[in-house]
């Protein structure tokens, strides 16, 4: 018998966004800048904007694991930040390219298995 998964609820998928302020005043600083950047990509953030990245996870559980693999690995100077929020309250973030509203991103497809 084959059981359809529905998507996970909004109140409950959750955006775990990435902030940061990393210096890149020398190569060294520079290195650790570009290691940190392949590591949210490496988990599966993408860009936002300069140095905001974001993962949608489909549970808050999801996202303290990753939060944790990313904590990690973090550099030795600059600041990050992680903020988690529902995937409803991210779909009603206004995003804005000049003066022309644009769509938020999406959340990535599920693979169903059944």
């Amino acid at each position: 018998m084959k059981t359809k998964r529905s998507a996970p609820s909004p109140y409950r998928a959750m955006w775990l966004c990435a902030l940061f302020d990393l210096p890149v005043d020398d190569a060294a600083a520079r290195r650790a800048y570009t290691r940190f950047r392949k590591v949210l990509l490496r988990q599966g953030f993408m860009m936002l904007q300069f140095s905001v990245y974001a993962r949608f996870c489909g549970s808050e559980q999801k996202a303290d694991l990753i939060c944790s693999r990313v904590r990690d690995q973090l550099p030795g100077d600059g600041e990050v930040r992680f903020l988690m929020v529902t995937d409803h309250q991210f779909g009603k973030m206004e995003v804005y390219c000049g003066k022309k509203r644009a769509r938020t991103e999406e959340p990535p497809r599920q693979l169903l298995l059944f």
